[in-house]
């Protein structure tokens, strides 16, 4: 009997110390090998290069194909040192309107070092959706392969995004740390589209998340991380904490480069030789802006594409902006105040034109007119309305604070809007139908009943010396024919019942 008890229980000792051995061999294995998967998504070769190749019809790494398909820009050495690594001790906002190149450039650096120890992620406004882009991007899991979790009450996966987000970058700092010791550089992490993170509480605190691990690691010069956004709120909340923040504005083409690059490669796909006059004209139209010229230049007609731009842009304008004019309707005059002030600040820029010394340089281009963005909010009256002009594309605002027009074709758009006949009378009446409703909805009706039943008021002033009083008015109610103190409220109730 003491026999069988013993065997029985070393067979239980040795099954429970096997289980744990492997158990605790499986747990070490699983953590090596998630930094060792971390650790290959900076290696060379990167997923978003092969996406943007197939995207360009180009071999990935053919140097000749993918200089045809490109526009070399002055930012464009300052953006391969960052992406290589060889730029540390900051962190860096790319900020410039929607359509000029930044997450071209980006593309074009990460394709020169082949994505070696970069790594790339679009921004997404749900948390959710952002994680899992983060963990694709870093090839992290979030333990949600991790078998322990089928032995526990609670697994390591029962959490909230943000703090999923907190651990891969704890896992890539230690990632970051090794590689430190290895290539003596630091690794890259691109987030693009940044302005697609919701301005609300949660994505307040995944951006104040991202640039506290953007500013340790930058004094560490563990991680250069880079964040790309098309609009000026996301300055504004970097600017509150930052201290090793980089800010490089992208702005439109100037006008021999955008013309050169139009040039040639109208020769190249086109066999064709544009005429000076016939890409000065284009370049009017259309400015600097690569994404226009990117259209213009595969069209047949290229001066039609322009006018069908400014078309588009001027028709974007008015569905989102036009005035109803006087006979509005009260019920809509929320929207025409943010439209009235969106349109007073069209009309003030298309007006500021003639105090310019100059509104176009013959090497730069255009000098579209600005404000400031506190005379932006004055002019129109609000401070709230002009971040969502910024994001709707209509207005820009320009890392210096200056408001102007989102685009040069936005504001030929501006020109002509203003330049219809009737319209500033068309604006005025529309303000002052605001101001009527907003003044109607201040009114307040009084009814002096006494007066209905055929009463009448006396009202005299009375002197300050009167009684020792401080003076001022006696209002005295004299009877009138039908009407009685005693029966005034009975009367009242009486009359309105048989109405």
């Amino acid at each position: 009997m003491l026999e069988a008890a013993a065997t029985s229980f070393a067979s239980i000792l040795v099954l429970g110390v096997g289980f744990t051995l492997a158990a605790f061999a499986y747990h070490k294995s699983y953590k090596y090998f998630v930094l060792q998967k971390m650790n290959n998504a900076f290696e060379p070769g990167d997923p978003v290069l092969e996406l943007a190749a197939i995207g360009k019809s180009i071999p990935k790494f053919s140097k000749t194909a993918a200089a045809t398909h490109w526009i070399q820009r002055p930012e464009q050495a300052a953006v391969d040192a960052i992406v290589a690594g060889e730029e540390a001790g900051h962190y860096h906002l790319f900020i410039g309107e929607k359509g000029t190149g930044k997450s071209s450039m980006l593309l074009e650096a990460m394709r020169k070092i082949d994505g070696d120890g970069c790594a790339m992620l679009e921004a997404h406004s749900d948390l959710e959706i952002f994680r899992i882009r983060l963990g694709k991007a870093l090839d992290y899991e979030f333990h949600e392969d991790y078998m322990g979790s089928y032995f526990s009450e609670r697994g390591p996966r029962d959490t909230t995004a943000l703090l999923d987000i907190e651990r891969a970058l704890n896992k890539l700092e230690k990632v970051a740390l090794k590689r430190r010791r290895r290539d003596g550089k630091p690794l890259v992490l691109i987030i693009n589209q940044m302005h697609l993170i919701r301005d609300d509480e949660d994505g307040k605190d995944l951006i104040e998340l991202l640039q506290q691990r953007a500013e340790q690691w930058a004094a560490a010069n563990l991680v250069t991380m880079v964040f790309n956004s098309d609009e000026y709120w996301i300055y504004e909340r970097l600017k509150q904490l930052s201290t090793r923040m980089s800010v490089l504005a992208v702005l439109d083409l100037p006008k021999q480069q955008a013309t050169a690059a139009l040039k040639n490669y109208r020769q190249r796909y086109f066999k064709e030789k544009p005429s000076d006059k016939m890409l000065e004209q284009i370049y009017d139209l259309v400015g600097g802006r690569l994404s226009f010229l990117n259209r213009v230049a595969k069209s047949e007609d290229m001066l039609k594409t322009c006018n069908d731009i400014i078309e588009v842009e001027k028709t974007w304008f008015l569905n989102q902006c036009w005035i109803l004019g006087k006979e509005m309707d009260d019920d809509v005059m929320d929207q025409q105040k943010w439209a009235s002030a969106a349109v007073v600040l069209a009309t003030a820029l298309v007006d500021k034109e003639a105090e310019m010394e100059k509104t176009y340089d013959a090497e730069h281009g255009h000098v579209l007119p600005s404000f400031p963005l506190h005379e932006a909010q004055q002019i129109m009256t609000r401070a709230d309305f002009i971040r969502q002009l910024d994001r709707l594309n209509l207005f820009s605002i320009t890392s210096r604070a200056q408001v102007r027009a989102s685009s040069v074709p936005m504001h030929l758009a501006f020109q002509q809007i203003v330049a219809q006949p009737g319209f500033r009378q068309h604006l005025q009446e529309t303000i002052d139908r605001i101001a009527a409703i907003e003044s109607l909805g201040r009114t307040r009706e009084l009814v002096a009943k006494d007066l209905v039943f055929g009463g009448r008021y006396k009202i005299r002033k009375v002197p300050k010396e009167v009684d020792g009083g401080p003076g001022g008015f006696d209002v005295t109610l004299k009877e009138g024919k039908g009407w009685s103190a005693n029966n005034s409220s009975t009367a009242d109730i009486d009359e309105e019942e048989k109405a």
